[in-house]
Parts: structure tokens; sequence; C-alpha cells
């Protein structure tokens, strides 16, 4: 197996750190000693801890979202219910590690406007914003009525749900996600 590139070790560090202790709690300093990179290696690539930031961002976006759309497509063939993404986020719940929702916890530290970098709050809009996308499709594909507003209601759910979890750790949270996941699916179900 290659060794990584000076780039994925610096970006391995840092998704770890930021996800772990936060993304103010975590320093340049911290992340170079870490990665085991030279200071000028980093600033070559990531000019600015934003930068990195951003980068890890991009990353964690697309890991997340593939875990997720797997997550629960798998779990569809089985069950065609809205309420699979409860059990899905259960799943992630469930994980050693999970420390919620990366976008929120930036915007929960940075500010509703993500600090002074205007790309940390246009990174989470697209976030949800494509997390939403995927549920509409889930929806329609489901033949529920009107995919959008399913949408726009299951992701208060999951939202919910992240940080409800996040501060509990209660599995009830899971089973209330999947009640009310399973009332909106029957809401917007055909007769």
């Amino acid at each position: 197996m290659p060794t990584p590139s000076a780039r994925d070790r610096i970006l391995d560090t840092a998704a770890r750190l930021f996800y772990r202790d936060g993304y103010r709690g975590t320093g340049i300093d911290r992340i170079i000693a870490e990665s085991g990179v030279a200071k000028m290696s980093l600033y070559r690539h990531f000019p600015s801890k934003n930068d990195l930031i951003v980068a890890y961002l991009e990353r964690r976006h697309d890991y997340w979202m593939g875990w997720f759309r797997d997550a629960v497509t798998r779990r569809l063939a089985a069950r065609g219910n809205l309420d699979i993404m409860a059990d899905a986020l259960g799943e992630w719940f469930a994980t050693e590690d999970f420390r919620g929702c990366s976008f929120i916890n930036m915007i929960a530290e940075a500010g509703g406007g993500a600090g002074d970098d205007p790309r940390l709050l246009a990174q989470a809009v697209a976030h949800k914003a494509s997390l939403e996308d995927f549920v509409t499709g889930i929806a329609h594909d489901l033949g529920l009525s009107s995919p959008r507003e399913v949408a726009e209601e299951a992701m208060l759910c999951i939202e919910g749900m992240i940080i409800r979890y996040q501060t509990t750790h209660a599995s009830s949270v899971i089973d209330a996600g999947r009640r009310t996941l399973g009332r909106l699916h029957a809401a917007h179900s055909a007769a």
C-alpha cells in the first residue's frame, strides 16, 4: 500500500482532530505535529486554517453522503418506508467516534455566519441541500406525494435526531425518529 501524500496525511489528521476536538480546539501546530509534515508543507497545501477546514468539509461531505446513501439504499430493499432513515442514522450514532454533524458543529463554533469566512457557511448550506435533494429523491422513488415537502419535513427530523442524540446518547431518539418519519410517510402515501 503506498504511503499517503503529505496533503492526505494533513487532511486525515485534521479530519480526526476537527471532528473529535472541534475547529477552534485544534491548532495548526498540533496538526503539523500529529501528521508528521513540515510547517511549510502544510501551508503549501493549505495557505490558512480556513482553507484546511474547507478541504476537510469537502471531504467529509463526500464521505458522509456516500455512506448515508448506501445505508439508506441497503434498507430500502427490505422496507420501503421513510423510517429506514432513522435506522441508518442509528447505525452512525452507534459508531465509537460519533460527535454529531461536522457541518452543524462548525456553524455552532463559528457562528451563524460561519465567522469571517463565507466559504464555511456556504459549505454547510450546500451539504444540507445535497442531503435534502437525496431525501427528495427517496420520497419520489417511494411514490409519496409532494416529495420536496416531504424532504423539508424529514430534514427537520433528521437534523433534530442528530443533535438530540449528540446531547443525550439515548436510543429513544432513534425510536422517536422512526415513528416521526413513519407518520410523515403515511401522511404522503397514496390512499
